[in-house]
């Protein structure tokens, strides 16, 4: 009953979150790309004792800017500016009718936040989702990329050799189907391997509230794209290639793997292993560094944040 009554209070999203609250202020510039104009959004938050360092947080693909609050609050109070974009696609930016989505796409619009407020050099923290992107821009700008964190970055192996390709179409019916019931079970199976709390609610309410909206077509024709972007475009055979110094902060227990319910069982069983992920990654990026957080799933900075942010802070500082 807690279920149904939780999903009675869903909040209708508006397509580009305008009714949802983000914990700092944000701006928007504009991006021309693939023959229109498009809005991508960004939190600036500007310490009083800035340090002289930079990071930029890149969100997971069911995320947005707003899940990094407290992230955010405890490195602007250690000194550091804090850059947070909304993909194109996601939160408060544009939710495009169409659009070629690639991870080098992404990062030029990434780039292009930074270029808008004078950032030159910067940290860059990618989770989920974002950890792809984060390493596609650390490949694409490693002069920019000071750094490179990635917390618990999804494409750590290659899901094509093990999972049947499937057209974007049927990733859009998929979402289609989606609801609160069906977006929390996904989250609790995969995310926190079982190992539900309340306050992971607001990340499946932002979602679910998207799937009232009248234009919910338009979010979950996004959702595909990016879906079929991540199968088809795998960064795990450039690891090798990095440049910036690189820290792996990882929940052991997380589990999440695109494509499991496409497989057999004994497949999926071998799928988004990060406490052997994790080990293995850290081998082949050069001048990197693994911490590992046991009984944690896949976000560690929601779900042991001390565990998450001391090392990270050590990571920065030095």
């Amino acid at each position: 009953m807690l279920c149904k009554a939780q999903e009675d209070q869903l909040q209708l999203l508006d397509l580009q979150l305008a009714n949802y609250e983000y914990p700092y202020e944000v701006a928007t510039i504009q991006i021309e790309a693939q023959n229109q104009t498009l809005e991508m959004a960004f939190m600036d938050v500007k310490p009083k004792n800035y340090n002289g360092k930079n990071i930029m947080l890149l969100h997971g693909k069911n995320f947005n800017g707003a899940y990094w609050q407290t992230t955010i609050a405890a490195l602007t109070a250690e000194g550091f500016r804090v850059i947070v974009p909304d993909q194109i696609g996601f939160g408060k930016s544009s939710k495009p009718e169409h659009f070629h989505y690639t991870f080098q796409q992404l990062a030029l619009n990434t780039k292009a936040v930074l270029d808008s407020i004078g950032v030159e050099k910067t940290a860059v923290l990618g989770h989920s989702m974002g950890g792809m992107l984060a390493t596609r821009f650390a490949l694409m700008f490693p002069e920019t990329t000071e750094k490179l964190i990635l917390e618990n970055p999804i494409g750590l192996e290659d899901w094509k050799l093990k999972v049947p390709y499937k057209p974007v179409i049927w990733w859009y019916e998929n979402e289609l189907k989606k609801d609160y019931k069906s977006i929390k079970k996904y989250q609790l199976e995969s995310y926190y391997d079982g190992n539900w709390d309340p306050a992971y609610d607001e990340w499946v309410n932002l979602l679910a509230g998207w799937t009232l909206n009248s234009d919910y077509e338009t979010i979950a024709w996004n959702a595909a794209l990016t879906y079929d972007m991540i199968f088809t475009q795998p960064v795990v055979y450039e690891f090798k290639n990095i440049q910036s110094p690189t820290l792996l902060i990882i929940g052991t227990r997380d589990r999440t793997a695109l494509g499991k319910p496409l497989v057999s069982e004994e497949v999926r069983a071998t799928m988004g292993l990060y406490n052997k992920l994790g080990k293995a990654t850290q081998e082949k990026i050069p001048n990197s560094e693994l911490v590992e957080i046991p009984n944690t799933g896949h976000l560690p900075h929601i779900e042991r944040f001390e565990k998450f942010i001391a090392p990270l802070v050590s990571f920065l500082s030095k």
